[in-house]
């Protein structure tokens, strides 16, 4: 049947009719296989449920509001009488509060078929799989995972709306909205790397947990995996794997966070960027591929991101771009770049979005605010090497340094052919506006 002819048989006045008895028929096939036996079953089985979503279906077609709620409260006190005259073990009201959202979805079928069919699956799929999502809230999440994923919910849906999408200091750079937005950058990056870090294990778990700490700290995983190399030497490979992987999410990271601030500059370092990450990926499999027996998987606790650490790295990168500003002032854009050069000792990160920021302002050119960013992470990936040798076994150090190597060499080849090519339709010179 197609498109065409199907559009009369659903303008029918029968088809929501039909829509609020398939969803109480399908959310009462689940009821009706927990229904129970004898003196403790469940009042309200499959035969109940479709009466009841039709019931809703037949009230919102007549159309008259009282009918609707006085049938809508016939419902509810009927599913809380049964409840408290049962005498059932389990103290739930899972199945009466399924029963009045079944009346409800009936009544919304009338307006909007479709998002009660949706809604209607939505509720049998949270019944069926009771007995998984209560394994997977008790035993699987911690009290912090909990915490966490609260707080950045909280960050982005609750906080993030209520700024004010404007400077609020003299030279136009510091927005509350984009200082926040980063936050949130940073804590669902950095909450998605934990995430693959508690899932993904075995041989790779190495990989897993650099990449997450490339998130927060590629430094400081070049030295959490040195010190892993000197515990465990037939690791070292493994664990120059794992440091290398931290640098592959370190530009990940700095790629996305750049985007939220200059979407123009990840276009320009998107060859710098691409041939960096390819090296370091094949240079990482290689390492693995070394490695002489499977790793078994990290663990994975504590908390899913620091918010100390992240209102630590957006005040950074306010700071940066202030300095920045100054030093442009005083210097001219050259001063900028030496600023963030050596800015990126101390954090690629906020050093290198601070160039986004002012190129986002006008403040730099295109190419300037690129250079100052490959600058940052020359710098910046230059002090992975003697971390590594301190940190680690001289194995270790030797595998770090040939992939900050590697890094950096696709990293100015990159950036040279998108100067020479005019690789981006952008205008490589010219101001941002």
């Amino acid at each position: 049947m197609s498109p065409a002819d199907a559009a009369p048989l659903l303008s029918r006045p029968e088809w929501p009719l039909l829509v609020a008895l398939a969803v109480g028929l399908l959310i009462g096939l689940e009821r009706e296989r927990r229904k129970g036996e004898g003196a403790s079953r469940s009042p309200a089985g499959l035969r109940t449920f479709a009466l009841v979503g039709l019931l809703g279906g037949v009230a919102a077609l007549i159309g008259n509001t009282g009918l609707i709620l006085v049938a809508g409260s016939f419902v509810a006190i009927g599913a809380l009488t049964a409840y408290a005259l049962g005498d059932r073990k389990d103290p739930g009201l899972t199945g009466e509060v399924a029963l009045v959202v079944t009346y409800v979805l009936g009544v919304l079928a009338q307006t909007r078929p479709a998002v009660a069919l949706e809604a209607g699956v939505v509720v049998a799929a949270l019944l069926a799989f009771r007995v998984q999502l209560h394994r997977f809230v008790r035993e699987r999440i911690t009290d912090q995972e909990l915490l966490d994923a609260l707080t950045l919910a909280i960050a982005a849906i609750v906080i993030l709306p209520l700024l004010p999408n404007r400077a609020i200091d003299p030279f136009g750079l510091l927005n509350p909205f984009t200082l926040w937005r980063l936050a949130v950058v940073a804590m669902a990056l950095n909450f998605l790397g934990y995430v693959a870090q508690r899932l993904l294990g075995g041989r790779y778990g190495l990989l897993v947990a650099g990449l997450a700490g490339g998130l927060v700290s590629s430094t400081a995983a070049v030295a959490a995996m040195g010190a892993r190399s000197k515990d465990q030497p037939d690791l070292a490979a493994a664990s120059a794997a794992g440091a290398v992987a931290s640098m592959i999410g370190s530009l990940g990271y700095l790629a996305a966070i750049i985007g939220a601030v200059s979407p123009r500059l990840v276009v320009i370092l998107a060859a710098p960027l691409g041939f960096s990450t390819v090296l370091m990926f094949i240079y990482a499999g290689l390492l693995v591929h070394r490695t002489p027996k499977p790793i078994t998987k990290p663990e994975a606790v504590g908390r899913a991101f620091n918010g100390g650490a992240v209102l630590l790295f957006v005040a950074l990168v306010g700071g940066f771009s202030l300095a920045s500003e100054l030093l442009i002032r005083w210097l001219a854009a050259p001063g900028a770049l030496i600023g963030t050069a050596v800015m990126g000792l101390a954090d690629a990160h906020a050093a290198s979005v601070s160039m986004a920021t002012l190129l986002a302002g006008g403040r730099l050119a295109v190419a300037a605010a690129a250079l100052g960013v490959v600058l940052t992470l020359t710098t910046n990936m230059a002090v992975k090497i003697p971390t590594a040798f301190i940190a680690g076994s001289r194995s270790y150090g030797w595998h770090v340094t040939i992939g900050v190597g590697l890094l950096l060499a696709g990293l100015w080849l990159g950036g040279l052919l998108a100067a020479l090519t005019g690789a981006t339709a952008l205008d490589w010179v010219g101001p941002a506006h």
